[in-house]
C-alpha cells in the first residue's frame, strides 16, 4: 500500500483560477462528475446534480453559520491597528473568547484593545495561548444579549485571506448557505454554498431526504501541514453536533442501500466520527480533531460534494482518500485544463 506524504499533494494551481466573488447565481457554479467506477468526467452546471439522484438518496448538509468573526480595534496608547479573529467563546458569562491577533508579536498580556468608531468596546489580553493566539476578556456592560449584537456591529464577514478585497453586501449573504442555522463556525462550509432555495426545493419533490448535521468549521480546516509525514498532523478540534433525527435518516439510506452524499468535507469529517461497530451513524454532541487522508476506508457515505480545494490542505487529502489518489489528480489536472475555478468560491465536484 502506497505511503502518503505531503509532497504528493502538490500541484501548481494558477493564480486567477482562485475565484474570489461568488458565481452570479449560486446553483449555476460549474459542476464537475467525476465517475469513481470508469473514470470518466463531466462537465455540467452545479444544478444538473439533481440528475444523478432519485427518490429516498440521502443528502447530508451542514447547518452551521458563519459568524462575523473578524474584526479591528485599535491598542491603547500607540493606537497601532490589530486585526482581531474571534474563534470561539470560552466563557460567556466573563466574555471570555480565544482569538488570532495580527500582527501578533505586538501584543502582550495586559494590552487593551479598543473597538468601534467610539471605542465603546474594550477587551484586555489576559492570556497567550499560542504564538498567534490570544485569550481576550471583553469588557462590557449591558447584557449579554447586547454584547452578541455588538460583536455583529463590529465583525466582518471573515473571508480567507486569499481574498484581498473588504467584505460587501454581497459577501455576507453568500457566505453563507441558505440553510444555515446554528451559529459557530469562522468559515464556510464552502460546498453547501452551491445550494439555492430553488434548488432544494426541487430535490425534495423528488423525494430526495435531507439531514442536518452541525459542524463548526474552525480556522484548523486551512491550516497548513508543515510536516512530510501525514500521521504527525495534527487537526484542530472542531465541535459537531449529529441528532437522534440525522442519524434516523442516513441511517435508513444505508438500510435501503440507496445513495448518501456528503455536501462537503465538514460533512464526511462529522459523519466518519461518529460511526457504529456495524458501520451506522451514532448521534453525537461533542468534538472531533480526525484527520482523513489516503489510504482511509469511508464507512457512511458513498458520494460526496466538494469545492476544488488548493495544493497540500487537509480537504485536497480527504478528497483524495475518497476519490482515489490518482484519480483526483487526474480530475484537478482537468479543471486546471478548463479554467474551473478553485478554493471558497470555486466551483464544485460531485464524486460518484
Amino acid at each position: 500500500m502506497m505511503k502518503f506524504k505531503l509532497s504528493h499533494f502538490k500541484f501548481d494551481l494558477p493564480e486567477e483560477l482562485l475565484a474570489d466573488r461568488p458565481a452570479e447565481n449560486r446553483d449555476e457554479s460549474r459542476l464537475m462528475v467525476v465517475h469513481r467506477d470508469t473514470g470518466k468526467f463531466e462537465h455540467k452546471m452545479f444544478k444538473d446534480l439533481i440528475d444523478y439522484f432519485d427518490d429516498q438518496d440521502v443528502m447530508v448538509l451542514n447547518n452551521t453559520k458563519v459568524f462575523p468573526a473578524r474584526m479591528y480595534g485599535n491598542k491603547e496608547k500607540t493606537g497601532a491597528k490589530i486585526e482581531v479573529f474571534l474563534l470561539r467563546e470560552l466563557n460567556a458569562e466573563s466574555r471570555l473568547w480565544d482569538v488570532l491577533v495580527d500582527p501578533a508579536r505586538k501584543i502582550r498580556i495586559g494590552n487593551k484593545l479598543y473597538f468601534g468608531e467610539d471605542e465603546s468596546l474594550v477587551a484586555e489580553v489576559i492570556d497567550n495561548t499560542t504564538s498567534r493566539g490570544r485569550t481576550l476578556r471583553f469588557l462590557f456592560d449591558g447584557s449579554y444579549e447586547e454584547f452578541n449584537d455588538k460583536l455583529r456591529e463590529l465583525g466582518q464577514t471573515p473571508l480567507p485571506k486569499y481574498i484581498q478585497r473588504q467584505p460587501d453586501q454581497e459577501d455576507a449573504e453568500r457566505y453563507q448557505t441558505v440553510f444555515a442555522k446554528e451559529e459557530g463556525a469562522v468559515a464556510a462550509p464552502t460546498a453547501g454554498l452551491h445550494f439555492s432555495k430553488h434548488l432544494l426545493k426541487r430535490l425534495e419533490i423528488k423525494g430526495i431526504n435531507f439531514a442536518e448535521v452541525t459542524l463548526h468549521v474552525g480556522l484548523g480546516t486551512f491550516r497548513p501541514v508543515d510536516v512530510e509525514d501525514l500521521s504527525k498532523h495534527k487537526m484542530d478540534s472542531e465541535e459537531f453536533k449529529i441528532s437522534d433525527q440525522a442519524a434516523n435518516v442516513i441511517n435508513k439510506g444505508i438500510d435501503h442501500k440507496r445513495k448518501v452524499c456528503a455536501i462537503g468535507t465538514t460533512v464526511m469529517r462529522a459523519i466518519e466520527s461518529s460511526v457504529s461497530a456495524d458501520q451506522h451513524v451514532k448521534p453525537f454532541d461533542g468534538w472531533t480533531n480526525k484527520f482523513i487522508f489516503p489510504p482511509y476506508d469511508f464507512n457512511i457515505a458513498n458520494c460526496m460534494v466538494t469545492n476544488f480545494h488548493t495544493p497540500q490542505s487537509t480537504l485536497m487529502m480527504m478528497t483524495a482518500a475518497f476519490t482515489g489518489f490518482d484519480l483526483l489528480k487526474k480530475a484537478y489536472a482537468e479543471a486546471i485544463k478548463e479554467k474551473y475555478r478553485f478554493y471558497t468560491y470555486g466551483d464544485a465536484m460531485l464524486i460518484l
